[in-house]
């Protein structure tokens, strides 16, 4: 039986501003959903409220997996469930190697009971693993040796967060905007990596601006986000039509839902 992600009326804060006013979407293993939408409109902060950053109050609402309210659990918690953010701005470790790093993350992932201490998995099981994954993605082996993010281009973080996604092979995985600041040979590379790893055993949710990221991941559904909710929700095509007329069709089709992110928007100014 499949896994679902399943979100349901969600509300989020950040500080005292509420930043997502009720969105629902359910998201099962094997499919690909893409979430669109203009600067400000909610989407990273529904990345980080899925992933469970400290920094994001749920309100109101529940995120479930398989039935299981994950809302209030920590973020480690729901990795080992099997939920993974790639970030949009991934963080720089100097001091920690690429291998350490994903040897303990796989560990954690794999064996959920862990303790602090306790046995990680066999070197030689989990570097054979690595170097495979690496071949596949056409990434050096020698990255391995580097500082997580230390020194690494915007190309290269964005490689690694596709390599993680590759090590930990969650259920579902959510890409917050993987595409940004990169150039169009590095976001070839890591839409290509990313339709290599997507499969029945996971549910990817893409939160993009841009169609380059879905041309080797072409959407079962596309949701659009405006002013904190999903206004409209479609197939591969609604995607298309955004990456050619924007967002103002839209506002014109949820002119209330515009006025009000027009009024947010003139508040902050």
């Amino acid at each position: 039986m499949s896994s679902v992600l399943k979100i349901s009326d969600l509300h989020v804060s950040v500080g005292d501003t509420p930043i997502l006013k009720g969105v629902n979407i359910e998201i099962g293993q094997g499919e690909i959903h893409a979430l669109m939408g203009p600067n400000g409109s909610g989407k990273s902060t529904l990345a980080y409220a899925l992933a469970g950053h400290p920094n994001y109050t749920v309100t109101t609402g529940t995120i479930e997996v398989d039935g299981v309210n994950i809302t209030e659990m920590e973020a480690d918690e729901r990795a080992r469930l099997g939920m993974f953010l790639a970030f949009q701005y991934p963080v720089v470790i100097p001091g920690v190697k690429v291998a350490d790093f994903l040897r303990h993350a796989v560990t954690n992932v794999r064996n959920p009971d862990r303790k602090e201490g306790e046995g990680l998995i066999g070197m030689r099981e989990f570097r054979k693993e690595l170097r495979s994954r690496m071949t596949e993605l056409g990434m050096d082996h020698e990255f391995a040796r580097r500082y997580l993010n230390d020194g690494f281009s915007g190309g290269e973080k964005k490689r690694m967060e596709i390599l993680q996604l590759a090590m930990l092979q969650p259920r579902f995985a959510i890409l917050d905007e993987t595409d940004s600041g990169l150039d169009s040979d590095a976001v070839r590379v890591v839409s290509e990596g990313l339709a290599r790893l997507s499969g029945p055993q996971m549910g990817v949710l893409i939160i993009t601006h841009h169609e380059r990221l879905l041309e080797f991941n072409t959407p079962q559904f596309t949701h659009v986000m405006l002013g904190g909710r999903i206004v409209e929700t479609g197939d591969a095509a609604l995607a298309n039509e955004l990456h050619s007329n924007g967002y103002a069709e839209v506002r014109k089709r949820h002119p209330q839902v515009a006025a009000e992110e027009a009024a947010a928007e003139e508040a902050i100014a």
